[in-house]
C-alpha cells in the first residue's frame, strides 16, 4: 500500500507541475497573440495609405516584406507554443490513464448506458487535433493514416476488435487494451460496454484496429482524410459497435464530424440516412479473408 500510495503523490505532484507549466504556456500564447495582431494592424494601415496614395513605393515594398516577415515568424512561435501546451495536455491525460490503470485495488468501473455514451463523445471531442508544421506529414493514427504494420497499442489503448459471440456471429466492437503478447501476437482486450469483468477477448493482432490519437485537420491535411464514397468502419450513434458504411461527406473543419452512410437492407437503397460519425470512430474497413 505504501508504494501505492507515494505513486498516486508522485503522479499527483507531477500533473500539477504540468499544470503550471501549461497555465504559463497559456499566458505566453496570449502575449504573443497580442505582439502579432499589432503586426497585422500595421499591415492593414499600411496598405490603406498605399491605396490612399494610389502608388507602389520602394519606401511601401521594403516596409511590408519585412512587415509579412514578422508575421509569419509571430505566427511560426505561436504555432511552437500552443504545440508544447498540447504536448503538456497530452502528458496530464497519459499520467491520469496510467494511474486508473494500476489501480488494482479498485474493481472495474460498470458504467450506466448514458454515462458511457457521454464519455465516449467527450473523448470524441477532446481528441488532439494534429498541427503539421510546414512541409510535415501527417503521422500514423492521425485521421485516416493508419498504424504502421509492426504498432502495438498500449495498455489503456482504445480498439476496434473484432470478436465472436455467444451466437457465433462476429463483430467489431470498441474495447480497451489490457496487454500485447509479442510471443503469441495476441492481445487481450476488454470490451467497453461489459457489464461484468469476465468480458475480455484474446486476439489476434489482425483481429485490432487501433484508433486515431490524431484528428486530421481538413485545412491543412485533406489527404489525412476518408473520401468521399469510401468503404469504412464507423461507431453506429449510441452503440459501442462498428458497422461497415461509406462516407457521406468528410469534415470540412478541423470540428466537424464526418458524414456516413450505414449499410442497412431495410432501406431501398441499401444504406442508412447520412449519419454523423466522429474522426475518433471512424476507420479502414478490413475485409473478412477468414473466420479463425
Amino acid at each position: 500500500m505504501a508504494s501505492g500510495s507515494s505513486s498516486t503523490a508522485a503522479a499527483e505532484a507531477r500533473i500539477k507541475e504540468l499544470l503550471k507549466e501549461l497555465y504559463h504556456l497559456i499566458h505566453e500564447v496570449q502575449d504573443e497573440r497580442a505582439r502579432g495582431e499589432h503586426n497585422l494592424t500595421n499591415i492593414t494601415k499600411t496598405h490603406e495609405r498605399m491605396q490612399a496614395e494610389q502608388r507602389i513605393s520602394p519606401y511601401y515594398k521594403n516596409k511590408l516584406r519585412g512587415l509579412y516577415t514578422t508575421a509569419m515568424q509571430d505566427a511560426e512561435a505561436e504555432a511552437e507554443l500552443l504545440r508544447r501546451a498540447l504536448d503538456k495536455i497530452g502528458e496530464i491525460k497519459g499520467i491520469r490513464e496510467n494511474r486508473r490503470l494500476g489501480d488494482s485495488d479498485r474493481p472495474k468501473q460498470i458504467l450506466r448506458r448514458g454515462v458511457l455514451m457521454t464519455m465516449l463523445q467527450q473523448n470524441a471531442v477532446t481528441l488532439p487535433l494534429w498541427v503539421s508544421k510546414p512541409g510535415e506529414k501527417p503521422p500514423q493514427l492521425c485521421g485516416a493514416v493508419p498504424a504502421d504494420n509492426n504498432y502495438v497499442a498500449k495498455q489503456g489503448d482504445k480498439v476496434a476488435a473484432r470478436v465472436r459471440g455467444s451466437d457465433g456471429e462476429e463483430n467489431w466492437i470498441l474495447a480497451e487494451v489490457v496487454s500485447f503478447s509479442s510471443s503469441s501476437n495476441k492481445y487481450e482486450v476488454d470490451d467497453i460496454d461489459a457489464e461484468e469483468d469476465k468480458e475480455r477477448h484474446t486476439l489476434s493482432k489482425r483481429r485490432i484496429v487501433p484508433l486515431p490519437i490524431w484528428k486530421a485537420n481538413p485545412e491543412t491535411d485533406p489527404e489525412a482524410l476518408f473520401p468521399k464514397d469510401t468503404l469504412v468502419l464507423a461507431l453506429y450513434p449510441q452503440t459501442t459497435c462498428f458497422y461497415r458504411a461509406l462516407i457521406h461527406e468528410p469534415p470540412k473543419r478541423p470540428q466537424d464530424d464526418y458524414w456516413v452512410l450505414f449499410e442497412d437492407t431495410s432501406y431501398p437503397e441499401g444504406y442508412s440516412p447520412p449519419l454523423t460519425v466522429a474522426q475518433r470512430y471512424v476507420i479502414a474497413c478490413k475485409e473478412d479473408k477468414s473466420k479463425k
